[in-house]
């Protein structure tokens, strides 16, 4: 199955244009619309040498403090089994530490360094450059708008579903 790279309405070289129903459809705009993030949020990390994992990470860590591997799992949404290779990346370089856990030393807490909170803050600037061009089309209250909504639909979405009713 292919796909138009292009924006969800322009016409390609036959002057075929994508039908008013699939431009209709919130899935189908936020799936491209998606793609088209991921794409610009990768290119632009890779350029400041980063990852969006990385980011994640350093984020949580600036934001609730020092955590176990798991708890910067849950906190993030990355597999624990993918923590380790993101957190070893991150300690080479010297953006975060691991210290044995003092109330159970099967356990390490990871905690960011000061070089962590610099390139955090450098990461911070290159992700507000790219959601520019991401949004340049949308007012600063339509962007405050849709960020609005999207957190509304995530948050919805990620709830846990209530208990079944107890016969």
């Amino acid at each position: 199955m292919t796909s138009r790279a292009g924006a969800a309405d322009m016409p390609d070289d036959g002057g075929i244009r994508t039908p008013d129903r699939l431009r209709r459809r919130a899935s189908r705009l936020l799936s491209h619309l998606s793609a088209q993030s991921d794409r610009l949020m990768t290119e632009g990390l890779t350029k400041a040498d980063a990852r969006r994992w990385h980011y994640a990470v350093l984020a949580s860590l600036q934001e609730y403090g020092p955590g176990s591997q798991a708890t910067l799992s849950r906190r993030t949404g990355i597999y624990r089994s993918d923590m380790v290779g993101v957190l070893n990346e991150l300690a080479e370089r010297g953006l975060v530490e691991r210290a044995p856990d003092p109330g159970d030393r099967r356990r390490n807490v990871i905690t960011i360094t000061a070089q962590g909170r610099r390139h955090l803050r450098r990461l911070d600037k290159v992700l507000d450059d790219l959601h520019e061009e991401l949004l340049a089309p949308l007012l600063p209250a339509e962007r405050d708008q849709l960020v609005q909504l999207l957190t509304r639909l995530v948050d919805h979405h990620t709830q846990q579903a209530p208990p079944p009713p107890v016969p």
